[in-house]
């Protein structure tokens, strides 16, 4: 079989991201490091990573998108088996574990900079309501009709990524509190099933 230039671009472009993944583990290379610093750790060319991801930040956010992907594998995993309570609890502990704090300083990096220039970072915005699509699903579950679940998983995916702002900008805050009250105001379901009249 021959492969258009397109496909052996997109398995050149997987493999390289493979290595940069292997090569950080669990954690993102920091902002202030170079592309050619990048590629000698990865045992690659800087060239090749400006050619597959155009920049740091789109390296940035290739690894990010296939990290968060990963987690989601486990925390689909935490949904079947569980409620929206256990999801959020899932997700908090996912992301407030020690050596995530790299990917968590990476990813409000790498959103900071979409929200600039979002055509640049179009792939990785799409990726982002993944979480809000499985927390709306649980909702669904178990019991609220297909607006309000989407309304409370939204507003808990923003509330859990405030915090997470929060721990990285301020460590000490006490922000498990802060989610087992996201936790006690969901299990209320008070959302506006509609807009007022007039």
């Amino acid at each position: 079989m021959i492969l258009s230039s397109t496909e052996r671009n997109g398995d050149a472009r997987e493999r390289l991201l493979a290595r940069l993944l292997d090569a950080f583990g669990e954690g993102l290379p920091a902002p202030e490091v170079s592309l050619r610093e990048i590629a000698a750790r990865t045992g690659t060319s800087h060239a090749l990573l400006r050619y597959h991801f155009g920049s740091l930040p789109g390296v940035l956010a290739a690894m990010l998108k296939a990290q968060r992907s990963r987690d989601n594998e486990a925390l689909v995993e935490a949904a079947r088996q569980g409620t929206f309570d256990d999801l959020v609890m899932a997700i908090w502990r996912t992301y407030t574990r020690p050596e995530q704090l790299s990917r968590v300083r990476g990813f409000f990096h790498v959103v900071g900079l979409a929200a600039y220039s979002p055509e640049d970072f179009r792939e990785f915005i799409d990726s982002l309501d993944d979480l809000t699509k499985m927390l709306a699903s649980l909702a669904e579950r178990e019991g609220l009709d297909t607006e309000e679940a989407l309304t409370l998983a939204t507003v808990t995916v923003a509330a859990i990524r405030g915090l997470l702002l929060q721990e990285v900008l301020t460590p000490p805050a006490h922000s498990e509190d802060a989610v087992a009250l996201i936790l006690r105001m969901s299990r209320d379901q008070s959302v506006p099933r509609t807009r007022p009249g007039p």
